[in-house]
């Protein structure tokens, strides 16, 4: 049994670390995710509008588009309603207020989003290294198992409580690799999302030309 343990502990390493499979697409070997790494993403990925104006960077002192902001990066809200409330706030601007708010409320979306996702890929290289700290200590207690039934007068009952622990222990770290999956998804998502809201915004102004 501890050796099965051994072997599938190995196994859930590979799958930990699809990186190192895909060096080539990562600049990071130590990346756990099939996803590309990018740190920080460009306006220029999200947004085809016209250039924003260096007032926009104010944005953060404007209370309703700080308010809005946090209301369309929540993950919470559908898309669509999200989309929705972008239309519902160009139109209720005046005229001349529409370019310089919603031009606010693009730079808004970036930063704020941006700065989230930076954090969850953070986030995702602590996890994994924890994860192969785990790993490291699997393969060293798979081992020590082996050894003691290898021993010419082998204590059965430590032998079941280690290999028990062992189990036990492998399946957490099975879970969290599976976690890890899905959590890798995440920057994607909020990448996503941002470019839906600024097409929004970019197809609502285009509209009101």
């Amino acid at each position: 049994m501890a050796r099965m343990i051994h072997v599938r502990g190995l196994a859930l390493v590979a799958m930990l670390a699809p990186g190192v499979n895909a060096m080539a697409a990562n600049p990071d070997p130590d990346w756990p995710c099939i996803q590309r790494k990018v740190p920080q993403l460009s306006l220029g990925q999200i947004w085809s509008g016209p250039d924003l104006p260096s007032a926009a960077k104010d944005w953060s002192k404007d209370p309703t588009i700080s308010a809005l902001v946090e209301e369309l990066a929540a993950r919470r809200i559908p898309i669509a309603e999200a989309q929705k409330k972008i239309k519902d706030f160009a139109a209720s601007l005046p005229a001349e207020q529409l370019a310089p708010k919603m031009a606010m409320l693009v730079q808004g979306m970036f930063d704020h989003m941006d700065a989230e996702r930076s954090q969850v890929i953070s986030g995702i290289s602590r996890y994994a290294d924890k994860q192969l700290e785990m790993a490291a200590a699997l393969r060293k207690e798979a081992s020590d198992v082996d050894a003691l039934r290898a021993k010419p007068d082998p204590d059965p009952e430590e032998i079941h409580r280690r290999t028990e622990q062992l189990k036990f222990a492998t399946r957490i770290f099975n879970e969290r690799v599976q976690s890890l999956t899905y959590v890798c998804e995440v920057p994607t998502i909020i990448e996503q999302r941002l470019y839906q809201l600024s097409k929004v915004v970019s197809e609502t102004l285009a509209a009101k030309k």
